[in-house]
């Protein structure tokens, strides 16, 4: 341990705002967090740590973050999550603050969050905003743009895909038969029909096409249920437990073509093992929820696929989520993206949007 003496576990204003239990875990939380930090923050696998300077400057705006999240959300938490971060990167870029220390505030809460992932087990944070600290503004990650958006929905429609059985010659069969006994594990002599119906079904697909209707997150994905999806009236019904400070279920908007892909993929899903007691909406191969690197693994493939180039991009599952708000927004208003995208913090303007369903549907559309 490293100078931790340095460093002030709980300071004067986080005291004044907790009770006597709440300093005892907020300090030892603080412990953990700064002591992982000194000893493995920069290279984990090499057990080497930060400076200490650098340390104790960060840990003052880890505070302020701290402090900020039991103001915003009703009371004391040491779980921090990915959402109260991405909320305060907008908070902050209202703020009259210089881009340096905007910057400087998003490398502290980076670092809280790089030993939430290695000790927690917490997906990696990518923020919604980057911050220059130079002279430069406040800017999105990059995102995939309409001509992009269109390329990746064809490319989900091939992702994984095999040709039909029938119309294969014998060579072709057994070359096919070699990826699919590879791709599913199990010897070419056990292949089945169900195999090579499997390898087409619309499980990504319908992924891949709601979270370009829905701007889904990371943690979305990983969380969705059958329940979620009304394919009747288009729209995702995200329940009110999934939707922190808001008061009412969130309704978002669906095309016409993804509500009929998840309809097949919830028809096919019942065949799979993996899904059997659990409601969840998609898994991995493996049969484990979706998490950053995977879904940035399957973007990267379809990217690859559709011909976008990637080089010199920051892409992320975020890239999709980010074109969803850019377009929106221009097809209709900041109100209905801020709808769209499901907005919680205090600067958003949910309980004022009177923008449908319906428009926003049609703005979908006009997407592509």
């Amino acid at each position: 341990m490293k100078k931790l003496e340095d460093v002030t576990l709980v300071t004067e204003p986080s005291r004044e705002m907790l009770n006597e239990k709440q300093i005892v875990d907020y300090r030892s939380t603080r412990r953990d967090c700064l002591s992982w930090l000194l000893t493995f923050g920069l290279k984990p696998e090499k057990a080497e740590g930060y400076a200490a300077t650098t340390v104790s400057a960060r840990a003052s705006r880890m505070d302020i973050f701290y402090r900020w999240v039991w103001e915003e959300y009703d009371g004391y938490t040491a779980d921090v999550t990915h959402e109260h971060a991405d909320a305060w990167m907008r908070a902050i870029a209202r703020q009259d603050k210089s881009n340096a220390h905007k910057a400087n505030c998003q490398k502290a809460t980076k670092m809280l969050f790089k030993w939430r992932q290695h000790e927690h087990g917490l997906d990696e944070w990518v923020p919604e905003l980057t911050f220059s600290d130079r002279n430069g503004a406040t800017k999105p990650r990059d995102y995939l743009t309409i001509e992009e958006r269109g390329r990746i929905r064809e490319a989900a429609l091939e992702y994984g895909s095999t040709p039909s059985y029938s119309n294969l010659s014998p060579e072709a069969r057994d070359h096919w038969k070699r990826y699919l006994a590879q791709r599913f594990e199990k010897p070419k002599d056990e292949l089945v029909p169900e195999d090579w119906e499997r390898a087409n079904d619309w499980k990504t697909t319908s992924l891949v096409w709601t979270s370009l209707d829905a701007g889904l997150r990371p943690i979305e994905v990983a969380r969705a249920t059958t329940s979620w999806v009304d394919a009747k009236n288009c729209v995702l019904r995200i329940p009110v437990e999934e939707s922190s400070k808001n008061k009412e279920n969130w309704k978002v908007s669906l095309r016409d073509r993804t509500a009929e892909a998840l309809e097949r993929w919830i028809e096919q899903r019942r065949n799979y093992d993996e899904y059997d007691g659990t409601d969840a909406l998609w898994l991995t191969r493996e049969g484990n929820p979706y998490s950053s690197s995977s879904l940035k693994y399957v973007l990267e493939r379809l990217c690859e696929g559709a011909g976008i180039p990637t080089d010199g991009r920051k892409m992320s599952w975020y890239s999709i989520r980010h074109s969803v708000g850019t377009y929106m927004t221009r097809e209709e208003d900041l109100a209905a993206a801020q709808a769209q995208l499901r907005h919680k913090s205090e600067t958003t303007t949910m309980k004022y949007d009177q923008t449908p369903p319906e428009d926003r549907k049609d703005a979908l559309d006009r997407m592509g």
